[in-house]
């Protein structure tokens, strides 16, 4: 367990400093950029947010919260609590079209800086659980390396960063966005700054 959550904290902050990031898309307070490495789609959103650091990273930590802002979060429930820093969660994602719905079963490790210059980190990646076997309601997906780094700004703002490492499991969810209408990206990442301010 402490080697899957030290891989887990290291594959995110490794995929942040990745050089070769392509911009995609800008807005106000958001700006997605995309990296792609052989069949690895990688995306990056990043968000300006008018709350300290230590608040968004309190509420991303959280991840029974996070249907209040994505809507492809379904239903969302720890299944271990393995420690204060490393939670497993089952996420189940609503049904796409000609798809059934999908779920994950998810390692989320948190971290806290060690010095001023470093981000907060909430590191994502799936494992598997004996406790829970894929079921025959939903098609089992894996999430390679996602989360989010949190930097802060000044006392009151941060720059929330979310990665994620797309496989083809995932695809259907963002086929729409990798056409050139990052819509649904968009979206989420405004309605996470609205849940987090």
């Amino acid at each position: 367990q402490a080697y899957l959550s030290y891989s887990n904290i290291a594959a995110l902050t490794d995929l942040a400093t990745k050089p070769g990031w392509d911009i995609a898309r800008t807005l106000d307070n958001v700006k997605i950029w995309t990296h792609e490495e052989g069949a690895v789609l990688s995306f990056k959103v990043e968000m300006q947010v008018k709350v300290p650091s230590c608040i968004a990273f309190s509420l991303l930590s959280d991840f029974r919260l996070r249907q209040q802002w994505d809507r492809h979060f379904q239903t969302c429930k720890v299944l271990q609590a393995v420690s204060e820093e490393e939670k497993i969660y089952h996420v189940t994602s609503p049904a796409m079209m000609g798809h059934k719905p999908r779920d994950f079963v998810i390692l989320v490790s948190l971290r806290q800086p060690c010095r001023p210059q470093e981000p907060y980190t909430v590191a994502v990646r799936s494992v598997t659980l004996r406790g829970m076997p894929p079921q025959p309601a939903f098609c089992r997906s894996e999430i390679l390396c996602a989360g989010f780094q949190i930097h802060s700004s000044s006392s009151s703002s941060c720059t929330v960063c979310y990665f994620s490492q797309v496989t083809s499991g995932v695809m259907p969810y963002l086929a729409a966005n990798l056409t050139g209408s990052s819509k649904s990206i968009e979206d989420t990442a405004l309605e996470c700054i609205k849940f987090l301010e």
